[in-house]
């Protein structure tokens, strides 16, 4: 899907956050990547194959 180089990470890897946004919608809290993947404000995703990735929630602490 990825036309320009270098080309971004496809979306089974790791580092595949790091495509280029080729369509973004920040009024309704989403952009898409070229690689196909679909990221939410909330960190959220949902990958080409259909596959949803949770969002990352920060490390909560405890008062004691």
């Amino acid at each position: 899907m990825c036309t320009h180089w270098p080309p971004c990470p496809p979306a089974d890897r790791p580092d595949h956050d790091a495509a280029t946004v080729v369509s973004a919608h920040p009024e309704q809290g989403w952009s898409l990547l070229c690689n196909g993947t679909i990221v939410f404000d909330d960190t959220g995703e949902l990958l080409p194959d259909g596959r949803a990735v949770a969002p990352q929630r920060g490390v909560e602490r405890t008062l004691r």
